[in-house]
């Protein structure tokens, strides 16, 4: 599940997977994306149940603010899955040194047995190192309209030329995305496209996970 941040970090293939974020300066046009990851890791979940995962993208962004994508990845957390596909939308940009986005974004499983498939309508602000995020589930087999929600912060530095540390934490507020309510931990190094980290939630049972990750984006 490709997760709306500032800042990309693979552990959700490009979670902070994190995920590319156009801004109100970008270059019009489209640009594409690939990773692979040792784990598929959405908001500390497991998407492929400890198996490595390969992901594409592809991105418009226009210089006024708005973008829009696909994005897929392998990942069977329910009976007969086996893929993800994203679609998602928004508008970004800067008002003095704050940035803004606000989307929404649509995950679905087109082979999975169960209907599983949901949309979220986000918000997330950053200034300097920090964000935050906020997340509504807006659709969803068997739940209304704002049933369960996510929120995050993120602090993102850049330690040296090309190497930046992140550390993030998330919070499930219902039932929806886990069971249950939870929180989740995240800290990861990266450079050139690879990142490795440390993931855990506050679930029952849950232990620490770590994940290589590598990601590069294309111009087009």
């Amino acid at each position: 599940m490709k997760n709306l941040t500032v800042n990309i970090q693979l552990c959700s293939l490009i979670l902070s997977a994190s995920f590319f974020i156009p801004t109100a300066n970008a270059v019009e046009g489209l640009s594409g994306n690939v990773g692979v990851t040792s784990n598929y890791l959405w908001r500390g979940l497991e998407q492929t149940n400890g198996k490595a995962a390969v992901s594409g993208g592809l991105d418009f962004s226009s210089a006024s603010g708005f973008y829009a994508g696909t994005w897929v990845s392998n990942a069977d957390w329910s009976e007969g899955m086996t893929y993800e596909l994203d679609l998602y939308g928004g508008f970004s940009g800067e008002m003095g040194n704050v940035g803004y986005d606000f989307g929404v974004i649509s995950y679905m499983y087109p082979d999975s047995m169960d209907d599983v498939d949901f949309t979220e309508v986000n918000m997330n602000i950053s200034f300097g190192v920090f964000s935050l995020g906020y997340a509504v589930l807006a659709n969803a087999e068997g739940y209304d309209f704002g049933d369960d929600s996510y929120i995050s912060a993120d602090l993102s530095f850049d330690l040296a030329s090309d190497i930046n540390l992140a550390f993030h934490l998330g919070k499930g507020t219902d039932d929806f995305y886990a069971g249950e309510e939870f929180t989740d931990y995240n800290v990861s190094l990266s450079k050139s496209g690879f990142t490795i980290g440390l993931s855990k939630t506050d679930l029952d049972g849950d232990d620490m996970r770590a994940f290589v990750s590598y990601a590069v984006d294309i111009d087009m």
